[in-house]
């Protein structure tokens, strides 16, 4: 009997010991059978970016692709996780790949591990299907965003004709280390001899430059070799070979200029005018996302590590200030939840210091888990968020559709609604806003 895409996420989640599962070994053979790597493309090839980091892949692949699709070029786009619809995952040209072609990819890779007698994880079989479709639908270029680490995630078996890496932050610590070094070398797995490669930070741990150094590769740093300044109306972008005004998009500046150095250190034939009208165009779901729902406004945030809720709390300071202009007697709400093996006392400690500062007012939090085995239970969300938040500004519920039901309830049309803590958590909270399923 043929399955339909449900079916076969839920076999495919469930045909491998582990869910994550570094190395390179067991996906190696089936993506040779298949004709997956670079060496044997055949014709023209296209030309890959390969992204990795601790926060701001996202941000940065979407911009890179698209640029490249303002430029005319056939672009495919692989990005994790999803936050409604596993099709988020695959794009060409912008547009999610059907669940029919989808399942198409799933099956042949299927049979091809199969044929190899080995076991591949749920994300390992995904992204073979990525790959296999962007094949069969000849792009120009490929961006991909690595899913954990870089050395050794599946994506790295591709090799790229570019490379960044956003920055470092300490997160996924059980399978890269506990402090920068160690993720630094990890992540520092997607370089290669002599391709370029965008540091996206202004101070990198120092095995990314060891790396870099081994393998004589073209460092282009944030800092270093270009910068951004951001304007009233615009802002500003600057290199040794190009000083340009460029309209602000939707996303992070810094992770903007980081897309924006990746296109014009490639061999593409990218032109400013492209790049204008990419930031003009480019969105992310779930990077300080600004809806209205159910008659609330909304921000939906995936932030999930320390450095990520920083950079989510610079942005909604601001973001508060103009707000209250409009809506003097609005108030703030968060629907809150995170994984378990997160930093999740770090995340809340820098709420609070906002809230401290005054910089935000004291908000109601209403919690839930995670539907998700790695999810952090209420009880130890509660312990955690007790030590920080004052109990009565705390509200529980069994599952997050419960929450948003709650949140709901308990704000008015002017107050402002902050999901953040997870894609999950993001995820669980459209579902229930916008009735649709994974």
């Amino acid at each position: 009997m043929k399955k339909n895409l449900s079916q076969w996420l839920e076999y495919m989640g469930s045909i491998h010991v582990s869910a994550i599962d570094m190395g390179l070994d067991r996906v190696l053979p089936v993506a040779d059978e298949l004709g997956l790597l670079k060496s044997a493309w055949q014709g023209k090839r296209p030309y890959v970016f390969t992204v990795a980091g601790t926060n701001g892949k996202g941000s940065t692949t979407a911009t890179i692709a698209q640029i490249c699709q303002a430029s005319g070029l056939k672009t495919a786009l692989y990005q994790s996780p999803h936050l409604v619809s596993f099709t988020e995952r695959v794009r060409i040209d912008g547009i999610e790949i059907s669940e029919d072609n989808l399942i198409k990819a799933f099956e042949v890779i299927e049979q091809a591990r199969l044929d190899k007698g080995v076991s591949l994880s749920f994300f390992e079989m995904t992204t073979l299907a990525a790959f296999w479709l962007f094949l069969q639908a000849n792009c120009d270029v490929w961006v991909l965003e690595i899913g954990l680490g870089g050395r050794l995630d599946v994506v790295n078996i591709i090799d790229p004709d570019l490379a960044v890496i956003t920055n470092i932050g300490i997160d996924h610590v059980d399978w890269l280390g506990d402090n920068l070094d160690d993720i630094g070398r990890e992540k520092a797995g997607i370089m290669r001899a002599d391709i370029p490669v965008i540091l996206g930070e202004y101070q990198m741990p120092a095995s990314v430059y060891e790396q870099a150094k081994s393998l004589d590769a073209k460092v282009y740093q944030l800092g270093v070799h270009y910068d951004y300044q951001e304007n009233l109306e615009d802002w500003t972008y600057g290199s040794s070979a190009i000083t340009t005004s460029l309209p602000k998009p939707n996303l992070s500046l810094k992770n903007a200029a980081n897309a924006v150095s990746a296109v014009l250190a490639s061999s593409l034939n990218i032109s400013v005018s492209a790049i204008k009208s990419g930031l003009q165009q480019v969105q992310l779901a779930g990077r300080f996302d600004k809806r209205v729902l159910e008659n609330r406004q909304w921000i939906f945030d995936v932030g999930h590590n320390e450095a990520g809720i920083i950079f989510l709390l610079e942005q909604l300071k601001r973001y508060w200030k103009e707000y209250q202009t409009n809506k003097p007697n609005a108030n703030l709400f968060f629907l809150f939840s995170m994984l378990g093996d997160k930093d999740v006392p770090s995340v809340i400690k820098q709420v609070r210091q906002a809230t401290d500062e005054q910089t935000l007012p004291q908000a109601m939090w209403h919690i839930a888990a995670i539907d998700h085995q790695r999810a952090m239970s209420l009880p130890c969300l509660l312990d955690y968020l007790n030590k920080e938040i004052e109990p009565a500004c705390i509200i529980t519920y069994e599952n997050l559709a419960q929450a948003t039901q709650g949140v709901i309830k308990a704000s008015s049309d002017d107050d402002l609604i902050v999901a953040f803590g997870s894609f999950h958590t993001i995820g669980e909270s459209l579902i229930a806003l916008l009735g649709k399923s994974f």
